[in-house]
């Protein structure tokens, strides 16, 4: 390592202790390797692109909901000097990218080529790119995300990815996972596989209900709204909220926040785009009537986790109105393999007054 990276891995290790004081914890053993690693990256930055010989490898950070892989990523990226870096949720890049795909489609671009010309579009000079919350559910896109994938680890870009899943644990309905094992191995040749399964959910800790973020939301009991502050739907407020190619039909759509039903907005035919849709217009999303999930058709589940994906990584205020989402699901079952995420970041809504006041 020379004198330059030296210098750099050193900065970034330091960056990362402080930043962890300024937070009020230490790291778990678990994250020191992700660390360790990252700032080694860092010292591999230093240089520029040109002088190196090949890409640094890229990475791929798993483990389960709360044990910081944001976190670390974040502040990676905090405490890298270069501009040409970016971060971004995997979801809102896959909306985008299916958006270019779409465009240079219609212009007749072969199909490989239109993914490549979108990813042009979106990263521009981007040396350094971040893929937070990476995941493949739908059987799809299983053949677009095998195509970024490609994309993105044949040029110079080093990519860095977080999930809840394992790379042999991506696609995991049995019925579609073949179609993302040519991508698995992939990851597994081409990226250094991080676990990161640490003992503690950082986000199941507590925290003052001012903090910053996704823990400005609330989960109230019906009833509830009045005394929480919120004035309850008139019929005359009632309107469509324009979206991804469709609208929404909401109970009230108010200048710093829209309020919709769980039917409409979760069993309806709507997807994650829309939700970005509405996170882009609304600071502040209501959701009433909303029932135990165990109660929801799957697409219902699915797209409630999908929601609550939105608000947080968009630091969107979500109050939702009506049952424990999650009462009922049994620990441990298949209904709850993907609803773990869902389950750690629902801890940070306040709870009723009454509620809180009986614990």
């Amino acid at each position: 390592m020379t004198d330059r990276a030296q210098k750099q891995y050193a900065a970034m290790r330091g960056h990362f202790h402080r930043a962890a004081e300024q937070h009020g914890f230490t790291l778990d053993p678990a994250q020191e390797l992700p660390v360790e690693r990252l700032s080694r990256l860092a010292g591999e930055l230093a240089h520029p692109a040109w002088r190196l010989r090949r890409t640094p490898r890229h990475l791929y950070l798993w483990g389960p909901v709360g044990r910081g892989k944001s976190w670390l990523v974040n502040t990676f990226l905090d405490g890298l000097p270069t501009p040409r870096k970016r971060r971004l949720h995997f979801h809102d890049f896959f909306r985008r990218l299916h958006e270019g795909v779409a465009h240079h489609a219609d212009s007749r671009t072969t199909g490989g080529a239109a993914v490549d010309r979108a990813v042009d579009e979106l990263l521009g000079d981007c040396r350094i790119l971040v893929f937070d919350e990476f995941h493949a559910h739908d059987a799809g896109d299983a053949m677009l995300v095998a195509r970024l994938l490609h994309t993105l680890l044949d040029r110079r870009v080093t990519l860095i990815t977080t999930s809840n899943y394992p790379p042999d644990g991506l696609m995991p309905d049995p019925l579609y996972h073949h179609l993302l094992e040519p991508t698995i191995r992939l990851i597994e040749e081409r990226m250094d596989v991080l676990d990161v399964s640490g003992p503690v959910d950082f986000r199941q800790r507590s925290r003052p209900d001012d903090a910053h973020g996704f823990a400005l939301g609330a989960r109230l009991h019906p009833g509830d709204e009045t005394p929480a502050g919120l004035t309850p739907p008139r019929p005359s407020e009632a309107g469509a909220v324009v979206a991804h190619h469709r609208e929404l039909p909401a109970r009230a759509v108010r200048d710093d926040h829209v309020w919709f039903g769980f039917q409409e907005l979760c069993e309806g035919r709507t997807s994650f785009t829309d939700y970005l849709a509405v996170a882009d217009r609304f600071p502040t999303i209501v959701l009433d009537a909303v029932p135990p999930l165990t109660d929801a058709s799957p697409d219902g589940r699915r797209r409630f986790a999908n929601l609550v994906d939105v608000c947080c990584d968009r630091d969107i205020r979500l109050i939702l109105i009506g049952a424990d989402p999650l009462a009922g699901l049994p620990t441990g079952s298949t209904l709850m393999r993907d609803l773990d995420r869902t389950a750690s970041r629902l801890a940070l809504l306040r709870r009723p007054a009454r509620e809180a006041a009986a614990h």
